[in-house]
């Protein structure tokens, strides 16, 4: 049986501290508190859709406002995320997907290249969801992308709303990960041409 892909992640600042549990091989199931509601609700939807089990926790200066607990997550999730994969041998490594919202319709493509690269093509109005300003949005996943070693392009196509646009892309972004982790039969080592990724 294959070795179980998880990631462990605990980080402590003077701003946050984020704890992150990340199983590749899960069934969904969620568990997240990071005191951002609408962040909460986004993360629930990414596990969902890429099957991942994920727990997330974070206390922090939310009196000061969402950034630093938002951006640390992101953080926290990369590392685990980047830990889960380990050396990326004989992963499928590309994932893309499309997800329509009612009339939003977001695309994310990614490769588990090692090298880190957030393309964010998103036109939606800078306005609060709840607690969360949706200039947030790409902080977070920059943060994720730069600790997950990722490549990373997210385009929102069309929009009717932010919420439905964000929402879609992170679920697009939660079907792109399911495929880009899954195992790929015949490949030996990491799929490369170099033999190695990074």
């Amino acid at each position: 049986m294959a070795s179980e892909r998880v990631g462990k992640i605990a980080r402590s600042t003077r701003e946050t501290r984020v704890v992150v549990n990340l199983s590749l091989d899960g069934r969904g199931q969620v568990q997240v508190h990071t005191g951002v509601g609408f962040l909460d609700h986004m993360l629930e939807a990414f596990a969902r859709t890429s099957l991942c089990d994920l727990e997330v926790g974070c206390q922090g200066d939310l009196e000061v406002s969402a950034h630093h607990s938002v951006e640390d997550t992101g953080i926290g999730l990369g590392q685990a995320l980047r830990q889960a994969v380990g050396d990326r041998a004989g992963l499928a490594r590309y994932g893309w997907a499309l997800v329509p919202m009612d009339g939003a319709l977001a695309r994310v493509v990614l490769d588990l290249s090692g090298r880190p690269y957030l393309r964010w093509e998103v036109p939606v109005p800078l306005q609060m969801l709840g607690d969360f300003p949706t200039d947030l949005a790409p902080e977070f996943w920059r943060a994720l992308a730069v600790h997950a070693g990722l490549t990373l392009h997210v385009d929102v196509l069309a929009v009717d709303n932010a919420h439905h646009a964000l929402e879609a892309v992170w679920k697009a972004a939660g079907l792109a990960l399911a495929q880009a982790v899954a195992r790929r039969e015949g490949v030996v080592g990491p799929l490369s041409t170099k033999g190695t990724l990074d």
